[in-house]
């Protein structure tokens, strides 16, 4: 099994060649320490997870694990599915930090990196809750624009709020604020997508005064101010004028910060092409328009997540990136922060045919040689009775101190066999997760612990709890 040593992943990292990079720890290990252009990709879920992110088989992969022997079940896994060019970090993260380079802690860091650039290199304008709270008791005219998910916008938001998640500010903004003397304060929950929400509409050269709130939704409640909870309002359709004065601004953004486009001829030469070069296809718009037709083989990134996230979606450094809409505004405002945070990205220019409406298959790798049994839950349910099987949930271990199965044991998948191997010998294994995508991976790692039978709960602990059988918390 091939290791390299922390200089040469260095210098593979910064040879402009493609990379993926990818940190095979659970997420709790990976937001304590990772290096900055790691991919979250955690053995527990790798198989189902690999092929969108790494879609060439043949890309330089680098695993790192904290030199635990992670990395190298995770390399075999890889190495079973097709990928041909796989490496280990010797020594893990530890021995990267030893050899001077820096690890950072938390998630998404290169994006919440760049956004901190952003905000110092254009003295991005904020102000600050208490700030907006005296204009709200005033009476001032402005309107709060929320840059994240509708999920979250509904979970909790700034009063007054209207939910306009990133990719769409610069599209939607000329019907929500119409008159020119109205501020424009753009939030999210904490930093980033505040800060890369407002820069948007000021790159975008919009003539209304466009503010970040400092802190969000946190810097909110830190003020000792109140949210709202439950809000669903959002933008309306998008008024032809307002087309008109999106598309105007687009444009400008293409030109000034130099964003590429290409035509369908193309983008089907580079699909032919794949073998080669990475090729990552992205649809930026609102998740309810992507879903009511899109270009065949794109993905739904909505953009503004896309920036703040990007290893959500892609893990292969040195890409070509794809971005796509229907008219071109969203995914050039998209392209032009992707472009600097040096991602190899153009715009399809005319997207054609959205008649797609079914999201490409996730593929989960590596199952179609696991002859895999499952046990219905009527069934488990009588065996646990009986004493005859035990339950070993396999998901996450928060979800696993809400409620599990009775008598269930819990236990990640790298620590699987360990776990397997103290069971009573004459007891079958049965393996669940919420549903039964994790426990299906985890099977390999359970049988190579036991002779046991080793089984999947059908339906997963979802199916479980639908049947009405008991949990303990």
């Amino acid at each position: 099994m091939k290791k390299i040593d922390a200089p040469s992943l260095k210098a593979m990292i910064n040879d402009g060649a493609e990379l993926a990079l990818l940190d095979v720890r659970e997420d709790g290990q990976f937001g304590e320490g990772h290096l900055l252009f790691a991919n979250p990709l955690p053995y527990s879920v790798l198989e189902s997870r690999v092929d969108a992110r790494v879609p060439r088989r043949s890309t330089r992969v680098v695993l790192v694990d904290d030199a635990d022997g992670v990395a190298e079940k995770a390399a075999v896994r890889l190495e079973a599915c097709g990928y041909s060019d796989v490496a280990i970090l010797d020594g893990g993260v530890a021995a990267w930090q030893e050899a001077g380079y820096e690890i950072f802690k938390g998630v998404n860091v290169p994006c919440k990196a760049f956004g901190e650039v952003v905000e110092v290199s254009n003295h991005t304008p904020s102000i600050s809750a208490e700030e907006l709270q005296a204009m709200f008791d005033a009476g001032d005219d402005l309107v709060v624009l929320d840059s994240r998910t509708p999920a979250e916008f509904n979970r909790m938001s700034i009063p007054n709020g209207i939910n306009v998640p990133g990719a769409e500010l610069a599209y939607r903004v000329h019907d929500l604020a119409p008159s020119p003397d109205t501020l424009v304060v753009v939030n999210c929950a904490g930093r980033t997508r505040s800060i890369i929400g407002a820069q948007s509409l000021i790159n975008a050269g919009i003539d209304n005064k466009v503010v970040a709130l400092r802190g969000g939704t946190q810097g909110w409640v830190l003020a000792g101010l109140e949210l709202d909870h439950g809000a669903t309002a959002k933008y309306g359709d998008v008024s032809t004028e307002g087309a008109a004065k999106a598309e105007s601004v687009a444009a400008s953004v293409r030109a000034r910060y130099g964003v590429k486009t290409i035509d369908r001829a193309t983008l089907d030469a580079w699909r032919s092409e794949t073998d080669e070069r990475t090729l990552y296809i992205f649809d930026v718009r609102d998740l309810s328009e992507y879903e009511k037709g899109h270009l065949p083989g794109a993905i739904a990134a909505p953009g503004g997540q896309l920036v703040q996230g990007t290893d959500v979606w892609m893990a292969t450094r040195g890409a070509r990136v794809v971005l796509t809409d229907d008219n071109g505004v969203r995914a050039a405002m998209t392209a032009h922060w992707l472009l600097q945070m040096r991602w190899d990205v153009y715009v399809l220019d005319d997207a054609g045919d959205l008649s797609e409406r079914a999201a490409p298959a996730n593929n989960v790798l590596g199952l179609d040689d696991q002859n895999i049994e499952t046990i219905d839950p009527a069934a488990l349910a009588a065996e646990l009775e009986a004493g005859t099987a035990v339950a070993v949930d396999v998901d996450l271990s928060l979800d696993y101190r809400k409620a599990c199965l009775p008598g269930a044991i819990w236990a990640v998948r790298p620590r699987l066999p360990a776990a397997v191997t103290s069971l009573p010998a004459d007891r079958k294994v049965v393996l669940y997760s919420e549903h039964e995508t994790r426990a299906r991976l985890a099977v390999i790692d359970a049988r190579g612990a036991t002779d046991a039978p080793v089984l999947v709960l059908k339906g997963g602990r979802e199916a479980w709890t639908a049947a009405g059988l008991p949990t303990e918390p």
